[in-house]
Parts: structure tokens; sequence; C-alpha cells
């Protein structure tokens, strides 16, 4: 989010910098680099032999989801600075010799917060299936936490004989996607009534 208002408003030399950073994390594949370094990571704190505390593989995902997370809001909030910098209450607040500082995060924060509340929204779903996934390769949470992604890969062995056992994880999934989904859009409307459709 910073990143992004930094880069949109003061445009030059730190937009383009920061949009290589952001091209270049954009070119990385999640699921191959989660793959490659969530192993090497347990390796480095903990011996071959110790076992890898759950609430570790906790921070390494929420680290590297947000290490690859930041991007979609960088680009959105990026753009949505570019339209607003030239405004009236901006062109206004430079005139008064307002400091850079007080114009990024008074003037234009307020009017990304419902753009920002969206974008969140509408990613949490990829996340939930992200680490579906990662936790179906047997990268993901660790045991005893209950995880769908695992419950999914344990119940292939018994998909001919009880396939309910495949059936209600994928089913939770999916419906607590679609709920995330919706709630996104409901708050897209409701701090956007113009998006509504009539």
């Amino acid at each position: 989010m910073l990143t992004g208002i930094v880069s949109g408003y003061l445009g030059g030399w730190v937009d383009g910098i920061i949009n290589w950073i952001t091209d270049v994390a954009l070119a990385l594949p999640f699921l191959i680099f989660t793959l490659a370094l969530i192993r090497p990571l347990e390796l480095a704190f903990y011996g071959p032999r110790e076992a890898v505390p759950g609430w570790f593989r906790v921070i390494v995902l929420i680290s590297l989801f947000a290490a690859f997370g930041w991007t979609a809001t960088a680009r959105l909030v990026r753009g949505q600075v570019l339209s607003l910098r030239e405004r009236e209450f901006i062109e206004a607040a430079r005139a008064t010799g307002a400091r850079t500082s007080r114009i990024l995060f008074k003037e234009l924060l307020p009017n990304l917060w419902a753009p920002i509340i969206v974008v969140f929204s509408l990613s949490i779903p990829a996340y939930i299936t992200s680490e579906a996934a990662l936790s179906f390769l047997g990268i993901g949470m660790l045991e005893p936490t209950p995880d769908f992604g695992r419950t999914i890969f344990r119940s292939l062995n018994y998909l001919q004989t009880d396939p309910a056992y495949v059936f209600f994880p994928g089913i939770t999934i999916f419906m607590l996607v679609l709920a995330f989904n919706l709630f996104g859009d409901a708050v897209r409307d409701a701090l956007d009534p113009k998006s509504m459709t009539r």
C-alpha cells in the first residue's frame, strides 16, 4: 500500500524503481518459490531431526503470502494516486505549503481506503485456496492443526469407497471462497454505490 502511494505521488525515478521491483515480484511463480523456500527456511532454524513447531510454519506461510501479495494492492493504489494527485484538494494542499508526508497520509490515504478494503476482501479467497493447495502438496499447515488441503489429500485413497470424504472438504472450501467473494462484492457496492448494477 505504502509503495503504491509513494510511487504514484512522487513519480519519476522513484516510480520506475518501485515498478521494476513490483514487476520482478509478479514474475516470480508463487507456488514454485514457496516449494523451494519452506524446507530450507525450516532447516536454517531447526535441524533435520528436530520437529518443526506449527507456529513456525504459520509465520513462514504468512511471510510468503505477504511477500507475494502486496503487488496487486500496490498497483491498484498507484493507479488511484495517479488519478488523485492532480485533483483540486491536492493542489490546494500544495498551495498552502503542506509537507509531502501530510499530503500522502492526510489527503490521499483517506480517499484510498475503499479500494484497499475491497482488494483485501477479494484477496482472502486466493489465500485460502493457495494455503489449501500448499497443504495438499505437503508444505502447508503441520499436524495437529486441521487443514482442508491435507484432508483432501488423505481422502484420495478412499475416493471410490467413500466419496463423501473428498466431497465435504472440497465443498467447504468452495462455500468459504464463495462467501468471501460475495462479501467483497458487497463491500465494494457499499463503499462505491456507483458500481451497483441497476
